[in-house]
């Protein structure tokens, strides 16, 4: 073979990978984009969540998903919006879906145990979020404790309240976290000589309703002494209301979740405290959880306060998290130096 054939052939063998490799790179451009995480995940974990429009659970859900990529696995994220039925569906779609493991946030305690049965009855492990769901053979339940919720409300609010008629006006009554709070507030003034006037539940947490009640309250003949609200969302329809009909009165209101504008509230004065609830740790330990139950891991009980709670079905493993009241007094160390919000955007003008 002569030198220049020799030649040619050399220069084709040494071109022919780097042709096959642009073709790779082009066929990859070409195909639709994943929602999700890495499709080449071994591990997908479904996560239910009820609703998205309340600016607390976006915020969980974007811890939630990039600590599960962070652990290598993918996520199905299913928004109920606010639907029970629509919940249900949706479980179903991860059932057929066969991912490796559910964490759900229930729209209402009691209405979705069949559909967790059906994926326990697949070998799918199920994580109820911060709301307990009822009568299901749910493998783990993760949420702030909302006793302690309920203990920090009454006891801030009895240093503040000058009087002894008291309303709240909460979440809907199937959130069963509504439940424990109302038993922690229950503890804490039952040797007092405050009187709880009446407990309104919002309905679907439509702040119209709670604005509306808020707005009964004031022209009752019972005048309100404090406001104990289901969370900041529900507080700020009650300082409107107040803002509106009674301006120049400060009635002692506290919420829960820390939300930005129950912050900028504290430091104007209009939202007397908020109870602080270590989201970003509570959405993170439940994405490592659902993937080590999706591994067939053992979860630690060194690393977590674990005691179970009885959902009607058994007493289910439980991870507490420890809740925090602020004030305008402990605001900036609560919450500016953890990172939850900027001072930029607590104290803007």
């Amino acid at each position: 073979m002569s030198l220049i054939k020799k030649t040619l052939i050399l220069l084709l063998l040494l071109a022919f990978p780097l042709s096959c490799k642009k073709n790779e790179n082009s066929s990859t451009s070409r195909q639709p984009r994943q929602t999700t995480t890495d499709s080449n995940s071994s591990i997908t974990i479904g996560f239910s969540i009820d609703t998205l429009a309340i600016e607390r659970w976006q915020r969980d859900m974007d811890v939630f998903i990039n600590k599960v990529k962070e652990m290598g696995a993918d996520v199905i994220v299913q928004n109920a919006g606010n639907n029970i039925e629509e919940q249900n569906r949706q479980l179903m779609y991860l059932l057929e879906r066969n991912v490796d493991a559910v964490v759900v946030l229930p729209k209402d305690a009691a209405s979705i145990t069949e559909s967790v049965q059906k994926l326990r009855a697949k070998g799918i492990p199920v994580i109820s979020y911060d709301r307990l769901t009822l009568n299901a053979d749910v493998n783990l339940y993760l949420t702030i404790d909302s006793e302690k919720v309920g203990e920090q409300m009454a006891q801030e609010m009895l240093r503040r309240a000058k009087g002894v008629n008291w309303y709240c006006i909460l979440g809907p009554s199937e959130d069963y976290n509504m439940t424990l709070i109302m038993e922690g507030i229950d503890r804490i003034l039952r040797t007092s000589s405050v009187h709880i006037n009446h407990t309104f539940y919002t309905d679907g947490w439509n702040y119209d309703l709670s604005y509306q009640e808020m707005v009964r309250i004031l022209k009752s003949d019972i005048f309100p002494d404090a406001i104990i609200c289901g969370n900041d969302a529900v507080a700020a329809s009650v300082i409107d209301a107040i803002n509106r009909y009674y301006p120049d009165t400060h009635i002692p209101v506290c919420g829960q979740d820390a939300d930005i504008s129950a912050c900028q509230y504290i430091v104007q004065g209009k939202q007397d405290f908020t109870i602080y609830k270590p989201i970003i740790q509570l959405a993170e330990v439940a994405a490592e959880c659902a993937v080590h139950l999706a591994r067939k891991e053992e979860i630690s009980e060194n690393r977590f306060r674990i005691r179970p709670i009885n959902n009607g079905y058994g007493d289910i493993p439980t991870i507490w998290l420890e809740p925090t009241y602020v004030d305008k007094y402990n605001l900036d160390k609560v919450i500016i130096d953890s990172g939850f919000h900027s001072a930029a955007s607590v104290y803007k003008e």
